[in-house]
């Protein structure tokens, strides 16, 4: 008799020839260049129960560019395994056709010229037609939130998140759970979540005083969907203190506490439980450890790390779903549930490509009326580009060496460091830069630019520290984002080494001589986590910078060797 496993594993290997998991489907005949919407949407409904997942919206209102990663670089256990493919590698494992608008949606490689031809991807008013139309089809669809959702906008930091707050709720999603909310501060944390008409879910967010599960931040909630009794268990970031600024919200403690996991899928098979969804803001590697350890979790709705995935990852018995970020991707997943067990599925990962789907227009008029008080400001033109300016990969991206070029010239520094953050939708080469193109990818309550000195020692110690947050061949210490980016720096990385040896030959790139570890450098910098932090706001900083250059050239960044591969 075949094994449930083994139907799971069957169906994973089949969905790329029969199309289990539609995307072929959508691939082909995005190849064709002919989409429409409903060949978008187009699913073939299975099983009693529907999974809708959106991740990381990151306040994203409107329509945008969003360019993948070139590099995502897996260690240990995950070298050289999705979502650690990129690029041509990527398009090959999937079978995508090279210039196809599936090679747009999910890989880099000209990703300017594709982006001319396809346009721009997401807007929640399209998000809320493809929810509206899976909706009409599988009426009782749950729909869940795997968090970064109120923060990386203009008008979510001037109206402390209340502006997502309205549009998520006109989607109804029916639970969530968190990362970067816990940077407007726990007091406005705390005020929005008393008000939310759904579930805010988390079941290692702890009281930091008493070490017991925080009352505002239930676990786990049941939902009674196509006969079938679903738990779903929210998972929130791990490391809130350590990657953001603890003193925003020092009542919170967190952490991945996968036993205190285990206890809560236990609680809910033992109340009954036929399903059990975790909504994850672990980050996927992180995930599929976790997937590995704890037993009994059906599906991970895996959010942190921006992965979008055409394919579910199956670790055991369990499908890890990823669905992409900044409202590029929903995801769909059909379930099969008999006898308290799930016995297959199928997926879809739906592109939300601007120019094919048709905004709803209750939706639209919400969102515009939620930008107007700011429409000035946000329209406001500060500059041009002649380059690409894009975020995503491991180590430095053109947005943030412009961003690096600003603080060492605004803030007159050797060197500069910028956070490793993955939010932050690309600018195509001459498009104008707006006030709102800016703070998309700065925006945040703690955006102090600092200046301040280091020695050559010290800032050796830093790089190692946050080389390790990324390149630990553990995923449990793997605790922040994408590598720090620096401008005026030069340094050669081998991944392969251990903490504290992976970083040599640190230059100053301004003279050509070596970084002395003796000596203090003027660094500026931006986003840290300490409490009382001092300068001006890193967007303003920013565009004076582009408004002083007028048009923007980012030149290739070859200062990063990289080896170890």
């Amino acid at each position: 008799m075949i094994s449930r496993r083994d139907f799971l594993q069957t169906g994973m290997a089949a969905s790329a020839i029969l199309g289990a998991s539609s995307f072929g489907q959508w691939g082909r005949l995005a190849a064709q260049q002919a989409l429409t919407q409903d060949q978008l949407t187009r699913f073939d409904t299975f099983g009693n129960v529907s999974l809708i997942h959106v991740t990381d919206i990151h306040a994203q209102l409107k329509p945008l560019y969003f360019r993948e990663p070139s590099i995502n670089i897996g260690v240990g256990d995950n070298k050289g395994k999705v979502p650690h493919v990129t690029g041509a590698d990527f398009r090959r494992l999937y079978g995508i056709d090279d210039g196809s608008p599936a090679h747009y949606a999910l890989s880099s490689g000209d990703f300017t010229a594709l982006a001319q031809g396809y346009g721009r991807v997401g807007g929640l008013d399209r998000v809320a037609t493809v929810i509206n139309q899976i909706r009409a089809d599988r009426p009782d669809a749950l729909l869940l939130d795997g968090g970064d959702t109120w923060h990386g906008s203009y008008t979510c930091y001037q109206t402390e998140g209340q502006d997502m707050v309205n549009v998520m709720n006109a989607l109804k999603p029916d639970a969530m759970t968190f990362h970067w909310e816990f940077t407007l501060g726990s007091d406005r944390v705390n005020e929005l979540v008393e008000g939310l008409p759904f579930a805010a879910l988390g079941q290692n967010i702890f009281d930091a005083e008493w070490d017991e599960p925080a009352e505002l931040f239930p676990p786990y909630k049941f939902f009674e969907r196509g006969g079938v009794k679903i738990a779903v268990i929210g998972q929130a970031f791990p490391y809130m203190p350590i990657a953001n600024p603890g003193w925003m919200f020092p009542e919170y403690a967190f952490g991945i506490r996968d036993e205190h996991m285990q206890e809560m899928v236990d609680e809910v098979r033992a109340q009954g439980a036929e399903l059990v969804v975790l909504l994850s803001h672990n980050g996927f590697d992180v995930d599929k450890k976790m997937a590995g350890i704890v037993t009994g979790i059906d599906v991970i709705l895996s959010g942190h790390t921006h992965d979008a995935l055409p394919e579910p990852v199956l670790v055991g018995e369990t499908i890890i779903v990823a669905s992409g970020s900044n409202g590029k991707f929903v995801s769909r997943v059909d379930l099969d549930v008999r006898d308290g067990r799930m016995m297959g599925f199928r997926h879809k990962l739906i592109p939300i490509f601007s120019d094919v789907i048709a905004p709803d227009p209750e939706m639209t008029a919400l969102i515009d009326a939620q930008r107007a008080p700011f429409a000035d400001q946000l329209s406001e033109v500060i500059g041009q580009t002649s380059s690409l300016l894009y975020r995503r990969g491991n180590f430095n991206g053109t947005w943030d060496d412009l961003i690096c070029d600003a603080l060492l010239s605004e803030r007159e520094a050797d060197i500069a460091l910028s956070p490793g953050v993955r939010w932050g939708p690309s600018i195509l080469p001459g498009q104008d830069i707006t006030r709102e193109d800016i703070w998309n990818v700065t925006s945040m309550t703690y955006g102090q630019a600092y200046r301040t000195e280091m020695t050559g020692e010290f800032l050796h110690v830093v790089l190692e520290d946050v080389a390790d947050n990324l390149f630990n061949p553990d995923p449990y210490y793997q605790q922040g984002g994408d590598m720090v980016r620096t401008g005026g720096l030069g340094y050669r990385i081998d991944i392969s080494k251990p903490q504290g040896s992976r970083i040599t030959d640190l230059t100053l790139l301004k003279t050509g001589e070596a970084i002395d570890p003796s000596k203090s450098y003027v660094i500026a910098g931006w986003a840290s986590v300490n409490e009382g932090t001092e300068g001006p706001m890193i967007w303003d900083v920013v565009e004076d910078h582009i408004a002083r250059l007028g048009t923007v050239t980012i030149n290739p960044n070859t200062s990063v060797t990289v080896t170890g591969l």
